[in-house]
């Protein structure tokens, strides 16, 4: 923001200063990529890896944390926690706090994992101590998850689902943690697959959009009328193409 002015200049309009301000300052945002492009996709990629070696589709307790170390770290942690920084510039408070969160969460998990297969600290599935420790973690995560899903409502269908399957999959998973049931916590890996696909399908839907200029998977934006397949979305008293950072939110 910057302001053509003078000390000695004496406000103008009828009302004071807040006129002399209106006229003699200029605002100039910079437009950027949806930061949730990135976020929603490392999301999607470490979530379904990790989900799906918890619903026992591959894997052991040995080497598998060793390999899913490093990328759950790169691509869901700071890939995500970057998204999330992004976003501030995109003006997106919800996307902000999500990917923020969860990113950071998969920096601490590779880290974690990477411990678990080096021998260095305990995998919850042999240490109830741990599983406890880790499941309380997955309170606070399902918490903050649960609020998104109350902002998304109000955004965005997709984003929505994304993060309903999310925090569903977060209480059950620590609950399974907490109370040692094993049952619950392969039901939970199903809920975070479902939430990683989601994931993808918004990702993807964004990409998409932004590159043929019209909608071509629908995400069920909030007062967009037009948000249908081959459609190109009105924005009225928009910049082109209401890009994040131009226009608040992605």
């Amino acid at each position: 923001m910057t302001h053509n002015a003078h000390a000695t200049e004496r406000p103008r309009g009828g009302d004071g200063e807040y006129s002399f301000w209106r006229e003699h300052t200029h605002i100039n945002l910079s437009p950027v990529a949806a930061p949730s492009v990135l976020g929603l996709f490392g999301f999607a990629v470490s979530t379904f890896m990790v989900a799906a070696n918890l619903a026992g589709w591959y894997g052991d307790d040995v080497v598998t944390p060793l390999i899913l170390a490093p990328f759950a770290f790169a691509f869901g942690g700071v890939a995500q926690f970057l998204a999330g920084m992004w976003s501030y510039r995109a003006r997106d408070a919800l996307a902000t706090g999500i990917h923020g969160a969860w990113g950071a969460f998969w920096i601490a998990y590779g880290v974690y994992q990477l411990f678990v297969g080096l021998g260095g600290v305990p995998a919850p599935s042999a240490s109830p101590v741990a599983a406890t420790a880790f499941g309380f973690w997955f309170v606070g995560l399902a918490a903050v998850t649960w609020t998104g899903v109350v902002a998304a409502a109000a955004e965005n269908v997709a984003v929505t689902l994304v993060l309903l399957t999310l925090a569903t999959g977060a209480t059950l998973f620590a609950i399974a943690l907490i109370g040692g049931y094993g049952l619950l916590e392969t039901i939970s890996a199903y809920f975070l697959l479902v939430s990683a696909v989601l994931a993808w399908y918004t990702a993807t839907a964004m990409v998409l959009e932004a590159t043929y200029k019209r909608v071509v998977l629908p995400m069920g934006k909030r007062g967009a009328p037009a948000d249908v397949p081959g459609r190109t979305a009105k924005r009225t008293i928009q910049f082109q193409l209401g890009e994040p950072g131009v226009k608040v939110g992605q």
